[in-house]
């Protein structure tokens, strides 16, 4: 990664002292119930003075409105500030300064940082150059965590549960990284899952080998109709066209799952549908009267979820 590996044995790294949010993964089941617990008491009791003093820095070298801003209002409503930048565009970058250099100038500005990057692995990367945490925003078709714990906070309140539900995947679930994120964390939970895609966006099989090594009940599919009646949640995504290395073969999948109200006329009525948005045409938009669109709740969620992620990292909440 620009030849930034060696530069690691300067940098100031404190990561046996820090707490970093890079990888689903890191979090036992344990842990995961944790956060979701602060971030609950935090929904229902804010603290408005909880950070304050402290500096989030938000390095934003790919697009977003919604991790973006809910990690700004996060900090903002806990009495924190912000420092960062949207569209890497208008930073040094565009001058040729490396990761590393961007990570070693910003740790000495903030006391945090939330970081979307392109590529696969530079959160990780990040977190070891840094001296500050890090919180991985998404990097490339990896993995999204912080989406993953307020995807998880979301069916908690909805369905009063995390385990043995029976949760649907639909779409890019190639280059889907809340989709792996999401697939990872449930697994503590003993789901049942059903992965519904075109083969060529079919989930990698990395995640395919690890679901069998855990013991974890799963089915592939193509047809969203035939499946639709056994689920309590589904989770849909659009598909992403700027992760396409051949815009031809995007132009072959897109549009091919669209979801309305008739495709649930045989759902539980307790159905929940998600998305991690934005939306393209996945989700015809009269379906947001249904009583299961959560996408729009899910996204308000990640407010007093993030809340509670910064407070951890940070060693305010224990």
């Amino acid at each position: 990664m620009d030849g930034m590996v060696d530069a690691l044995s300067c940098a100031v790294n404190n990561s046996g002292n820090k707490r970093d949010i890079i990888a689903i993964t890191d979090f036992s089941r344990e842990l995961i119930l944790h956060i979701l617990k602060l971030a609950k008491d935090l929904e229902e009791n804010p603290q408005p003075n909880l950070l304050s003093g402290k500096i989030l820095a938000t390095l934003f070298f790919e697009p977003s409105t919604r991790t973006r801003l809910s990690f700004e209002t996060a900090m903002h409503r806990l009495g924190g500030r912000v420092i960062g930048f949207s569209d890497d565009k208008s930073t040094s970058v565009k001058k040729g300064e490396t990761l590393y250099d961007t990570i070693r100038m910003v740790e000495g500005y903030a006391d945090v940082i939330a970081m979307r990057h392109p590529l696969e692995g530079s959160a990780l990367f990040a977190s070891e150059v840094a001296s500050i945490p890090v919180v991985n925003g998404g990097d490339g078709a990896n993995q999204h965590p912080t989406q993953t714990f307020l995807d998880l906070y979301t069916i908690q309140k909805a369905l009063g549960r995390l385990t043995n539900l029976k949760i649907g995947f639909v779409g890019d679930l190639k280059y889907g990284r809340t989709v792996h994120s999401l697939v990872r964390a449930m697994s503590n939970f003993f789901p049942e899952m059903t992965f519904i895609s075109l083969p060529e966006l079919a989930l990698p099989v990395s995640y395919i080998e690890d679901l069998n090594s855990r013991g974890i009940k799963f089915k592939i599919v193509e047809d969203l109709r035939s499946i639709i009646s056994e689920l309590d949640v589904l989770y849909v995504t659009r598909i992403q066209k700027e992760r396409f290395p051949d815009i031809m073969e995007y132009e072959k999948v897109k549009g091919k799952y669209r979801l309305d109200s008739k495709m649930i006329k045989n759902a539980k009525e307790s159905l929940i549908v998600l998305h991690p948005l934005p939306r393209v045409d996945e989700i015809d938009q009269s379906f947001d009267c249904e009583k299961g669109a959560l996408y729009f709740t899910q996204a308000h969620n990640a407010v007093p979820v993030r809340q509670a992620l910064l407070g951890w990292v940070l060693g305010v909440l224990k």
